[in-house]
């Protein structure tokens, strides 16, 4: 067994992770290292970054380490609709990242929901999203919004085209003048511009937003939207995870690629999202695929610069020897304290740059305990 101490933050998430997913019946899908570089040159904004480290393959084409998992999968996976097939996955990508200069191999998790997706897939997926976060830390938010609601709301405006993304970019940034100046300039009427203004605003548990914008519905989008998101908060809330689960109809995504419920994950110590996924049928039809999908990915990355479970000593013994003591004793007592689970350091002479619980000492043919910080 590894001892969790030595692993850092990403890899515990990893292990942990790995372990959550096998329990809801995820098997693990593997995918090359590098796909022709064309597929995510005409899916740039799907990607969390959009620069792709190439290389020419010895037949001429243009590869590329792969920067995202999910394209592969849809790329390679079959996926008619007629089963769900539900994946997990641990896999290096290589892409830039905001914590570091220049190209990193990044370890990355996720999962895939593809096939028929009903409300209990739809669940099942957020359910392990919100779990996700609670290996991270326990101290997290799961926003989560959905593409046809505001869509929907959007199209009832009269809004179309370029000045619906325009929008669209607005409520993301929860630009409340810019969404009054666009509404004004295209004549959209004061009711359906508030109505804008009131849902780019909404922040709160889930359960009290749903009250609040059950009266804004209208529309069948909409009204399927909302019926979607009360099915979901109702089985979370019966999962007991409900009440970490806010709406937030600026959590949105590109909807070239997405069309239903989307979300974000953030823990407490990190300024933006550790966890982002959503349904993305319409990135399946774009690719040529019939079936449904839904999934998240977990930016290990991030845990970097999140501290967790921050040990206050390097090793649990410091064992100090000399050329005078026994040094049968030394090594025995030192095995005997590894095999009690402690971590020990042997070390000839002082060390003042080692931090440890226990400082013990082989005094000749003797073992002194120096110093305990039980």
């Amino acid at each position: 067994m590894i001892s969790a101490s030595v692993l850092k933050n990403d890899e515990k998430a990893i292990f942990r992770l790995r372990e959550l997913y096998s329990k809801y019946g995820y098997s693990r899908y593997k995918v090359s290292k590098f796909e022709e570089y064309d597929l995510y040159a005409h899916n740039k904004s799907f990607l969390v970054s959009e620069n792709v480290l190439t290389f020419t393959d010895t037949d001429g084409r243009l590869m590329a380490l792969k920067p995202d998992v999910t394209l592969s999968i849809v790329k390679n996976i079959a996926a008619n609709g007629n089963e769900t097939q539900k994946l997990y996955y641990n896999e290096n990508v290589y892409r830039t990242s905001p914590s570091a200069d220049g190209f990193r191999e990044i370890m990355q998790t996720g999962l895939e929901c593809i096939g028929n997706i009903d409300d209990m897939a739809m669940c099942e997926v957020l359910l392990l999203a919100a779990k996700s976060l609670d290996v991270i830390s326990e101290d997290n938010i799961l926003d989560i919004s959905h593409m046809g609601f505001l869509l929907g709301m959007i199209e009832n405006a009269g809004l179309e085209g370029t000045d619906a993304d325009k929008m669209i970019g607005f409520v993301e940034h929860k630009n409340l003048p810019a969404i009054r100046s666009l509404c004004e300039a295209l004549s959209i009427s004061k009711d359906a511009t508030d109505a804008l203004c009131a849902l780019t605003s909404l922040y709160a548990p889930m359960e009290e937003v749903l009250e609040r914008v059950e009266g804004m519905v209208k529309g069948e989008k909409m009204s399927e939207a909302y019926r979607e998101l009360k099915c979901i908060c109702d089985m979370l809330k019966s999962c007991g995870v409900g009440e970490k689960i806010y709406v937030d109809f600026s959590t949105v995504n590109d909807r070239t690629y997405y069309n239903g419920v989307t979300f974000k994950g953030f823990v407490k110590g990190l300024p933006d999202s550790v966890l982002s996924g959503g349904r993305y049928d319409t990135l399946m039809r774009k690719m040529g695929k019939s079936a449904c999908a839904v999934g998240f990915a977990v930016y290990l990355d991030k845990l970097d610069r999140l501290s967790i479970d921050t040990k206050d000593y390097d090793v649990d013994v410091l064992l100090l020897y000399s050329e005078e003591s026994d040094k049968l004793l030394t090594a025995r007592t030192a095995e005997e304290q590894r095999a009690l689970g402690h971590s020990v350091l042997c070390a000839s002479g002082e060390r003042t740059d080692i931090r440890y619980r226990k400082l013990m000492k082989i005094c000749g043919r003797e073992v002194v305990t120096l110093e305990a910080n039980d």
